[in-house]
């Protein structure tokens, strides 16, 4: 995205906006409701089904100034989440030009998708901060039932992606109607087939319907059921060591 920096000061960079932006909307807790901050920053949100797209941001004629008005169009979403997403993600948009600055960085000098990257990693932190959230994540021992309680307007899926983005090296799965439709590492190098740990894990929560922990070893496997009238999905993590020698074998 911007290869002139390392990953971990692209981190804190996204991490310092992000509460930059939060502070600004005078919000200090979970969970964060992405309208309410848009209002708070005078960006105007309105509904606009006849967009291909979730939202788009746009500077709208302000016919009292006459001057261009921050504003995003958002399509009706059946969940509530995908909207707090959709807005999150815009207002990523708009605060981008902040990480830019920050690095001395002339965005049309970028690749042609960093602004939009940005604004997509941005979205992440300002639903789920990262000093807030990898202090509760820890303090309830990563429990994604405990986390989507607090940070009630981001999903399941994006609670597990930004476990991604901490530590301790984990491996996240995501199985739909039986199938795995995500899996991936925050470990450097491949990403290992399913142990037989998880398989077990995964087929309690499926058969079960209620949240599971397993051990392997050093490996502990935690899985939750997200299930919903015609349709199952469960989530996976499991915690491995480090310098695992076998978890790619």
């Amino acid at each position: 995205m911007l290869p002139e920096l390392t990953p971990e000061e692209l981190a804190a960079g996204l991490d310092r906006v992000a509460l930059e932006v939060l502070a600004a909307a005078g919000v200090e807790a979970p969970p964060v409701d992405a309208f309410a901050v848009a209002r708070r920053l005078g960006i105007a949100v309105a509904l606009d089904d006849g967009q291909s797209g979730r939202a788009r941001y746009v500077r709208l004629a302000d016919r009292r100034t006459r001057r261009p008005r921050a504003a995003i169009l958002l399509r009706s979403e059946p969940r509530r989440e995908r909207q707090q997403w959709a807005l999150a993600h815009e207002i990523g948009e708009h605060a981008a030009h902040r990480l830019f600055l920050l690095f001395g960085v002339d965005p049309r000098e970028t690749a042609a998708n960093a602004r939009e990257e940005v604004a997509n990693r941005l979205a992440g932190r300002i639903l789920l901060p990262t000093a807030w959230f990898a202090a509760d994540a820890a303090g309830c021992n990563w429990d994604l039932m405990a986390l989507k309680a607090r940070y009630a307007t981001a999903s399941h899926e994006l609670i597990v992606r930004r476990m991604l983005e901490c530590r301790p090296p984990i491996i996240i799965s995501i199985f739909d109607q039986r199938r795995i439709s995500f899996r991936r590492s925050n470990l450097r190098g491949c990403v290992p087939p399913l142990s037989a740990a998880e398989t077990a894990c995964w087929r309690e929560v499926h058969q079960g319907n209620r949240p599971r922990q397993t051990q392997d070893g050093p490996r502990v496997v935690q899985g939750w059921p997200v299930h919903e009238e015609g349709w199952k999905r469960e989530i996976l993590r499991m915690e491995v060591a480090e310098f695992d020698a076998d978890i790619c074998e």
